[in-house]
């Protein structure tokens, strides 16, 4: 087994099925949770809808990984003040407003540390609407792990390159690219490029989807083929590390003792997994002098139901061993 993550590329598309291993042998063939799984990993369900969903609107991931991912510490709240939810709390101004980017940093700040709110409506509990943030970091996340179990995480970089290490591999981001990272997922970043800023969405509500055709003909807006999901990729790595997880608008702390980014094969709908998309130019031009519209150039958008109510699932399984917790709400007992 390897004890360093490093990238291994990109798999091109957007909700199809993927299927991907850093371990020749480790995905089973013909079966999702086999009795023994290879090499002595986990079996473990990663789920983003109601199992009970329709073909169609059903996501769910298969990880195959070192370690169960509800072996971790206790949570703890980890005090972030600048990061909120509650959209309400303040009366909303009519006046046009805009911002400039944050300054960067001067003490040393990593990305969750470097999150600040901007707006937002909705909430994460009503499973409906957009937390609206800004970043600035200046260095790595080191002995740090992150995930959102509130929503999905749209970041759009506009200063310095990010690379997210995640559960489901590698990510490798500049400005002018996004990224989507799935609600519950694991990641740390990384600042390739030295200090970096940008913009986050944080999508509550039904999944984000590519933007539907319409007057513009079949080849306009973004296309499936514009979208790259990474490879499997994994490091196993014991030490004194911490799980930071958002939950309900709050961040929580637990102490965990390896690197949650051991997923060493894993298959899934791409909606469901990390994925990443190059700025792409619809192929269409004006016949008159004013200007295109700018939602010519959506190239990802969530859906416009709410989303249905559903925990962030995950359950393991290895040579009849199981358990099942929650493992996105902080603070529950494994049963």
């Amino acid at each position: 087994m390897s004890t360093a993550i490093s990238a291994r590329g990109y798999q091109s598309g957007f909700g199809n099925e993927f299927a991907t291993e850093a371990v020749a042998g480790a995905l089973p063939v013909g079966q999702n949770s086999p009795q023994k799984v290879a090499h002595g990993l986990y079996a473990e369900q990663l789920t983003g809808t109601a199992f009970t969903a329709p073909r169609g609107s059903n996501r769910r991931s298969w990880l195959y990984r070192i370690r169960p991912a509800v072996t971790h510490g206790e949570f703890t709240p980890f005090a972030q003040s600048q990061l909120q939810c509650d959209f309400g709390a303040q009366p909303a101004s009519p006046n046009q407003l805009r911002w400039s980017p944050l300054p960067l940093p001067e003490l040393p700040t990593d990305f969750v540390e470097g999150l600040y709110t901007m707006g937002g409506n909705g909430s994460p509990d009503a499973h409906s609407g957009v937390g609206i943030h800004l970043y600035a970091a200046n260095r790595d996340m080191v002995g740090r792990y992150f995930y959102d179990a509130d929503g999905e995480l749209l970041i759009v970089p506009q200063l310095g390159g990010l690379r997210l290490l995640t559960e489901l591999g590698v990510i490798e981001i500049e400005p002018q690219q996004i990224a989507v990272i799935p609600r519950g997922v694991r990641f740390r970043v990384e600042l390739p490029d030295g200090p970096s800023r940008g913009y986050i969405c944080e999508n509550y509500g039904a999944l984000l989807k590519l933007p539907d055709l319409g007057p513009i003909g079949s080849n306009g807006l973004a296309n499936p083929r514009d979208f790259e999901t990474p490879h499997a990729a994994f490091e196993d790595v014991d030490g004194d590390f911490e799980l930071i997880a958002k939950f309900e608008g709050r961040l929580w702390r637990a102490p965990i003792d390896h690197s949650p980014l051991d997923v060493v094969a894993w298959h899934a709908i791409t909606r469901r997994t990390a994925t990443t998309c190059a700025a792409s130019t619809p192929s269409v031009r004006s016949a008159t002098t004013t200007r295109i519209r700018q939602s010519s150039w959506c190239c990802i958008r969530p859906a416009t139901r709410p989303a249905p109510a559903t925990w962030i699932w995950r359950s393991s399984r290895r040579a009849g061993w199981w358990r099942r917790t929650p493992s996105a709400r902080p603070g529950t007992t494994a049963t």
